[in-house]
């Protein structure tokens, strides 16, 4: 067997692999001389069919499964021969001259890039400094009371919490458009539930008064009919509500899960969940900056066939989510291919720091982010028994404590600046700038 390999575009690779014929004949030879003991052709006894004949009409078709067996097996060993890996499956093309020729074919695929990590010395990353404070506990017992408050009709102009009940009509160009009208909509002002505009415009309006809305798409609104646009929007309030926040009783501490030490206990339960979520946000916030970092400092081409393949799986994890809410929505590729280039070059990147540094998952790391995550759930033993005997869920625990100890890697490597934020807007910076 005779192999070449050459380079092609990008991380491309063509390798030729030629068979010699004394490799492919003796082996159709073999299978035509065990078909004539099974074949039954008209004319000849059953195990009497000459194998001139049998050559004639099948020589060709077992000639193909020969070659398509070979290929097979001496891809690989072909592979081996030249030291190479590929990064995903080959394009085979063959080229077979007939029987006594030599038979060969070439494999077109992708190998993974070689690697060589930057320095992180000069990379910077913000490492956010918070605190719940007794004002961010407040606000926050505060929207808790308005999950469950009632509403309560009220005569004067609408104002930001206040819940409308409105009619609209929207008009592109002064034609209507499909979803864009609705009657006795519920729309709750300052919610954000509506393009960027629209609740602003209703402020200070009263029942049974008409707005005219201008307004227009973002540019990446999901219909993509209608991004970018402007459109003129008829409505009419038909009802104003305001909020009426329950009492921090017994009722309502207990429908939070705390059944005793009253209000003094149901705080401490909000601050201590408070301070958890602003822990594990602080945490991926120094992460996404890590991933950032890494990626900015080694540059790296990735094989297409793997971007490929990570899409895919963005995509078919979106149409799960997705569920019925969707049915029989089409969604293209390209939508998920920036992501799953991001995605793949941070594992690979990921995986040489690992190497290069010789890192080994912490098993202590491991069993303490399985008890916090047990803690959530009402029977956290368990839930940590679970893990014990569950290898593939435990393996994707032990693929993120290594994570972070590539987190821990890289900032030990880089410039830290401290990045004061207060707990609202490091939680919800969109809800923030809104605000501001």
């Amino acid at each position: 067997m005779q192999v070449t390999i050459e380079s092609a575009e990008g991380l491309e690779k063509r390798m030729t692999v030629e068979l010699p014929a004394e490799r492919v004949d003796p082996e159709v030879e073999k299978r035509l001389r065990e078909m004539t003991r099974s074949v039954r052709m008209n004319g000849f006894r059953p195990g009497k069919v000459p194998l001139s004949v049998l050559r004639k009409r099948y020589g060709e078709q077992v000639r193909q499964e020969v070659f398509a067996s070979l290929i097979q097996s001496s891809y690989y060993e072909a592979l081996e021969q030249q030291a190479v890996t590929p990064a995903g499956p080959p394009k085979i093309e063959p080229e077979d001259k007939g029987p006594g020729q030599v038979l060969a074919y070439t494999a077109t695929f992708e190998v993974a890039p070689e690697i060589v990590l930057g320095d992180f010395g000069a990379a910077e990353i913000k490492k956010p400094v918070a605190e719940v404070t007794d004002a961010d506990l407040e606000e926050m017992i505060r929207k808790l009371r308005k999950q469950r408050a009632a509403w309560e009709e009220v005569e004067r102009p609408a104002q930001t919490e206040d819940r409308l009940t409105i009619d609209f009509e929207g008009k592109i160009d002064g034609e209507a458009f499909d979803g864009g009208a609705a009657a006795d909509a519920s729309l709750e002002l300052g919610s954000g539930n509506m393009i960027e505009g629209f609740e602003a415009g209703l402020a200070g309006a009263t029942r049974g008064e008409t707005r005219s809305l201008d307004v227009r798409f973002p540019d990446d609104y999901q219909a993509a009919h209608l991004a970018g646009k402007p459109a003129v929007f008829e409505v009419t309030v038909k009802k104003i509500e305001q909020p009426v926040l329950p009492e921090i009783d017994a009722a309502f501490i207990q429908a939070f899960g705390v059944e005793e030490g009253g209000e003094e206990a149901f705080r401490s339960e909000v601050r201590s969940n408070m301070e958890r979520e602003l822990k594990e946000k602080i945490h991926q916030k120094i992460k996404d900056g890590v991933m950032t970092a890494i990626l900015e400092t080694t540059p790296l081409d990735v094989p297409k066939s793997l971007i490929e393949q990570e899409a895919e799986a963005l995509r078919e994890h979106t149409r799960q989510s997705m569920g019925r809410q969707a049915p029989g929505i089409e969604l293209p590729l390209s939508l998920f291919e920036d992501q799953a280039q991001r995605r793949v070059k941070i594992g690979l990147l990921i995986a040489e720091i690992v190497k290069a540094n010789g890192l080994k998952v912490d098993a202590e790391q491991v069993e303490a982010r399985i008890r916090d995550a047990a803690q959530s759930y009402e029977n956290p033993d368990e839930v940590v028994e679970f893990y014990k005997t569950n290898q593939e869920q435990r393996g994707q625990i032990e693929n993120l404590v290594l994570e972070d100890q590539v987190v821990d890697w890289v900032m030990q490597q880089v410039q830290v600046a401290d990045e004061p934020v207060g707990f609202e807007e490091l939680m919800d910076p969109k809800r923030q700038t809104e605000k501001s």
